[in-house]
């Protein structure tokens, strides 16, 4: 049996798409950003000339701290998470990424893939990560 979760109080997926699906044991999540519910973004700050700053340390938290909350409404945190596929835009973010990551995870954690993508879904996105986690009652 398999369950589509949309989880509110979180950005709606854009698309026809849940934020995570439970099967097997496993939460399957979505690719996750630094989105809020009203659109606008972590690590995001544009001046009054419409110049724009994107911090890949403030959007790698946002994005992480959205993980957390997705995989609560499952009964879940961030300690159950199996495999992580991060997707960044450019590859010069990975040190600032890979330091904000290793705030939450160690060499415990997580197997984990990052790639380079040529972009996301809006401009002011440097990251996106899509997860897998073992529900803690089908592994107790």
């Amino acid at each position: 049996m398999t369950q589509a979760h949309t989880v509110a109080g979180k950005a709606a997926p854009r698309g026809r798409f849940p934020h995570l699906k439970v099967a097997h044991g496993f939460a399957y999540i979505s690719g996750t950003s630094s989105r809020r519910p009203d659109n606008t973004f972590a690590g995001v700050e544009v001046d009054e000339f419409g110049a724009t700053t994107l911090d890949i340390r403030a959007q790698t938290a946002a994005v992480i701290e959205n993980l957390r909350d997705i995989l609560a409404e499952v009964g879940a945190d961030l300690s159950d998470l199996v495999q992580v596929t991060a997707y960044l835009v450019n590859m010069n973010d990975f040190r600032g990424y890979n330091e904000t990551y290793g705030r939450y995870f160690d060499e415990t954690g997580p197997t984990r893939t990052t790639v380079a993508v040529h972009q996301l879904p809006h401009p002011h996105l440097l990251l996106e990560i899509q997860a897998v986690a073992a529900l803690p009652s089908a592994t107790s």
